[in-house]
């Protein structure tokens, strides 16, 4: 069961990158925007390389790399000495969402901004989680 949920995060992941996570506008009055993580990273590139350079390493690469590690891990082609390296990479990849977090606590105090979250903020925490508790729950593969 787990190879299959585990599976289904390299397909769920991609949609999380490009899926709504925020709307966010200056006044209520002028309308929303919506920000996935790659309309941010895509802004965040033009402004700031090296602030997008750690944001795309934590949103996309670090996740990325833990479900593929832990997809060769259940299907035996991984040692099983790589669990510890594959949760170092779930929890930088859980440290993307704080960021996006303590952005909405920002804005919405400096009271200026009118920021709602959308549907993929929920969607990518969750493929987050999800990748998370598979990876404590992952034995290898039997041999």
């Amino acid at each position: 069961m787990l190879r299959y949920a585990n599976l289904a995060l390299l397909i769920l992941f991609p949609l999380a990158w490009f899926a709504p996570l925020l709307r966010a506008g200056l006044l209520p009055l002028f309308g929303l925007s919506e920000i996935s993580v790659i309309t941010g990273l895509q802004a965040l590139w033009r402004t700031d390389a090296v602030l997008a350079l750690l944001v795309t390493v934590l949103a996309i690469f670090a996740p990325w790399l833990k479900t593929i590690g832990l997809a060769l891990l259940h299907f035996g082609l991984l040692s099983p000495r790589a669990l510890p390296a594959l949760h170092l990479l779930g929890k930088l990849a859980m440290a993307d969402v704080f960021l996006i977090a303590l952005y909405i606590v920002v804005v919405k105090g400096v009271g200026l901004a009118t920021v709602e979250v959308a549907w993929g903020l929920y969607l990518f925490t969750g493929c987050i989680l999800a990748s998370l508790v598979i990876g404590w729950q992952s034995r290898p593969a039997p041999c």
